[in-house]
């Protein structure tokens, strides 16, 4: 599994703030540095939303990229959109895309609306799928149930990400319209977060990828602040999308372009998680379809986004109720089917062997039990069971529980000072000091 998440070692303080947050707990600080361990990652961004020393990014292409093709085309996530207040055409917004450089602009938003209206015949039509499907357009979301829930992978939508289907349809007409062939169209997606950089990069649905380069939306918003204010007035009517496809980039608006259907949305990583154990254990309601986006509010949360994910989100569902319904054809879902079965990729294997791996479980739970039970991080890993883990796979040390050390420290001096080398929270009987909260003088 490749990953667009990196670390700037010469930067990171080793202060465990990613280890808390990492939802698939795939961080570990060890003398004083994080680390990732890859076959956890899922991309998700957690960490460089949270890392305060800003040592976390998502690598994606520089705009000198363009240069290498003769032909280039935008595909401009609907999230875009979301993060200019003061207009309300996207019309301007994609002039400015033409503005800087690029000889084409091809909407995702047009994919999404493919991809809703093949949504639609596939609930409709085939009731051998089981139900909930799973929409298959957070590719976070798609690598966390191949990771952590393989038994709902036959749930996961078998359709392609609107991105990608946007690009198979940009670069055919980009063909056409320039005469060059495929190999020599540039097709750049502007991508709102970590995943989807990484899923343009290294596609789990399709043989091979349909995107030449990914691009930072905070870097392009930059940019189009000035090409914006070059652009013809009025703006050339370039927008191809409808708010059927423009709201997916808000969390509920895929659901929405799906109505009769028994549906639900969540967003955020964590509530994710929760859900999928829900649904593992046959405890939701029935439902048709589920929408789920890892980050909060959807697309317009990602990582890579400059506007704050509510003003984005608000500006989003106002350009939906403004603009026209466009009507594009539906096709038929074979148009966008995937074209490789997922693969499921453990991470929490601990060994080919059954039975060794069960010895290995049985002392990962005997170290659990003899370990404070605080998960207060101060090893440098999320949780006292994953210092568990660690131990028993080798990758950490009894010793790095702050705890145990104090024993063996007590052991050796013969007496309580080891407390003196804990941080006061963890400190076992000290005497209160004098004008302590709740007590008199």
């Amino acid at each position: 599994m490749k990953h667009s998440v990196t670390l700037d070692k010469e930067r990171c303080r080793g202060c465990t703030t990613c280890v808390k947050h990492c939802p698939t707990e795939a961080i570990r600080v060890r003398r004083g540095r994080a680390h990732i361990i890859e076959e956890r990652c899922i991309d998700c961004g957690e960490c460089i939303r949270v890392c305060p020393n800003k040592m976390k990014k998502a690598v994606c292409d520089p705009l000198d990229r363009l240069q290498e093709f003769p032909f280039t085309v935008a595909l401009p996530d609907p999230s875009l959109y979301g993060q200019f207040r003061n207009t309300d055409d996207v019309n301007l917004i994609l002039a400015g895309l033409l503005g800087m450089g690029f000889d084409m602009v091809s909407e995702v938003a047009e994919g999404a609306e493919y991809i809703s209206l093949a949504t639609r015949t596939l609930l409709a039509e085939n009731h051998e799928l089981p139900r909930p499907l799973i929409s298959s357009g957070c590719p976070a979301v798609v690598r966390l149930i191949c990771m952590r829930f393989p038994k709902l992978m036959p749930n996961l939508l078998p359709l392609i990400a609107p991105f990608e289907a946007a690009a198979i349809k940009a670069r055919k007409d980009a063909v056409a319209r320039s005469g060059l062939k495929p190999e020599e169209i540039g097709v750049f997606f502007i991508s709102p977060c970590a995943a989807k950089a990484t899923a343009t990069r290294y596609p789990m649905s399709l043989e091979e990828r349909v995107v030449d380069g990914v691009l930072s939306m905070t870097d392009v918003y930059k940019e189009l602040l000035s090409t914006m204010k070059k652009a013809p007035d009025p703006a050339p009517q370039l927008c191809k999308s409808g708010p059927m496809g423009v709201g997916w980039a808000r969390a509920g608006g895929e659901m929405a372009a799906l109505p009769g259907v028994r549906c639900m949305a969540v967003d955020g990583i964590e509530n994710i998680i929760r859900i999928l154990e829900d649904l593992e254990d046959g405890m939701l309601p029935d439902m048709d379809f589920l929408e789920l986006d890892a980050c909060n509010q959807g697309c317009v949360g990602g990582v890579l986004t400059a506007e704050n994910p509510y003003v984005s989100r608000a500006k989003i569902r106002h350009l939906t109720k403004t603009m026209p319904e466009k009507r594009n054809k539906a096709l038929s879902p074979d148009t966008f089917a995937v074209q490789l079965e997922l693969v499921h990729a453990p991470s929490w294997k601990l060994d080919d062997d059954i039975v060794e791996a069960l010895r290995k479980a049985a002392r990962i739970e005997e170290l659990r039990k003899q370990l404070p039970g605080l998960d207060c991080g101060s090893c440098g890993a999320p949780s006292c069971r994953a210092l568990a883990e660690d131990i028993v796979l080798g990758i950490g040390k009894e010793n790095d529980c702050i705890f145990r050390l104090r024993e063996k420290m007590q052991i050796i001096a013969g007496s309580d000072k080891a407390d003196d080398y804990l941080p006061p929270p963890f400190r076992r009987g000290e005497k209160r000091e004098k004008g302590a909260s709740g007590e008199n003088e």
